[in-house]
């Protein structure tokens, strides 16, 4: 398997809850995360070599990057593992499976590219490339289907983990920041990657400054990854000159951060998906280099790059992209989510349908679609 980065961990993690207890003596290695090392997974290469965004980013990867593709292609190859398993990074993915496919080895690919929102040509490579594939949202199943490859609906692994009802008062309480039930809590969500956290930081935390002078009362709480993160986080702040701002950095946590918020500010990416399952308001804002950003803007589908927006097909909540991400535009943004109460409402009601649509049985479902793969490619080989 391989995942590469943290929401890929946290995704694997759900199908190896499923997959652990069907092969509970597999050896199953590649590159993972903390949380597919809980189900015995061994990470040959640390994930965080994978974790860069941004065309001309990893460009300055890319080197390190083949390298290790090359590396591990060779080594299943070598090995012929009963099923490689590629959790999203498709770039880095799918030309793997592509090799692994062709030298005999069953490949899956657990979560679609996505096609319907931006380069849908590379559905071409993906019928060469995948043995068999895994799908999160319930409009992507047809997709797969028309153009023959084998496909199986599993639901989004986040909408299991996350309650339907999350608890706010007891996640506040767990995080022991001293935090009561009627104060307002912002989390700050600036990405997982350092790439990320490079471009998205000064001006969140600039943000927050200036909703701070608004409010004196608003605490705000960035969770970290990792210990990495959270250096390079403080590092970039510090030589921005934020010292001043109320902000409680930790590592972890997350989930209890949005559960906690009051309202979220956040890159783009699965955590918004992960902020609409907690029922939150929340301002997407993402910035990157600029070469990238311009390239990459013109080859979208659609208008929106949030997934809550892309699954409700409408704004539901603001998306503010490169210069539109300034801090005063962003707290301004925080500003309405968090005064607004009647779209508070109608935010939690929307995410709740949205909830429901994505509850599956994922491990179960995953975990049985890899057994019936392997079982297929060992009654075609004998």
């Amino acid at each position: 398997m391989v995942a590469g980065e943290t929401s890929g961990d946290l995704l694997a993690s759900r199908l190896l809850s499923g997959l652990r207890p069907r092969l509970p003596d597999a050896r199953m290695h590649g590159i993972g995360g903390s949380r597919m090392a809980g189900y015995g997974f061994i990470s040959d290469w640390p994930m965080e070599k994978l974790a860069v965004r941004g065309l001309f980013e990893v460009l300055a990867h890319y080197r390190e990057i083949k390298r290790i593709q090359t590396a591990l292609r060779d080594r299943l190859i070598a090995e012929k593992p009963a099923v490689f398993i590629g959790v999203d990074a498709p770039d880095f993915n799918l030309g793997l499976e592509l090799q692994l496919r062709r030298a005999g080895i069953p490949t899956m690919h657990f979560i679609s590219p996505s096609i319907w929102a931006w380069r849908g040509g590379r559905i071409k490579g993906i019928m060469k490339s995948v043995s068999h594939m895994l799908v999160i949202f319930p409009f992507e199943e047809e997709i797969y289907r028309k153009a023959g490859v084998p496909v199986t609906y599993v639901g989004h692994p986040l909408a299991e983990v996350i309650p339907m009802q999350p608890d706010a008062a007891a996640a506040r309480h767990g995080l022991g920041l001293g935090l009561s039930d009627d104060t307002p809590v912002v989390a700050i969500l600036p990405g997982s990657r350092l790439s990320e956290l490079k471009y998205n930081s000064v001006a969140f935390v600039e943000a927050a400054r200036l909703l701070s002078r608004r409010d004196r009362t608003i605490r705000f709480i960035a969770p970290m990854a990792g210990p990495r993160q959270r250096a390079c986080f403080s590092q970039l702040l510090a030589q921005a000159g934020l010292q001043d701002v109320p902000l409680d950095i930790i590592e972890g946590q997350s989930h209890a951060v949005m559960a906690a918020a009051d309202s979220v500010l956040v890159a783009s990416g699965t955590a918004t998906l992960e902020v609409a399952l907690f029922k939150k308001p929340m301002v997407i804002a993402y910035k990157m280099m600029r070469a990238s950003y311009e390239i990459m803007r013109h080859m979208g589908y659609q208008p929106w790059v949030g997934l809550p927006n892309i699954l409700a097909q409408e704004f539901l909540v603001p998306e503010l992209l490169q210069d539109a991400a300034s801090p005063q535009a962003i707290a301004d943004a925080l500003w309405q989510q968090l005064t607004d109460a009647p779209q508070r409402v109608r935010l939690r009601e929307r995410f709740t349908e949205m909830h429901h649509a994505l509850l599956r049985n994922t491990a179960d479902e995953s975990a049985q679609a890899v057994m019936d793969l392997i079982s297929q490619s060992r009654s075609a080989n004998p």
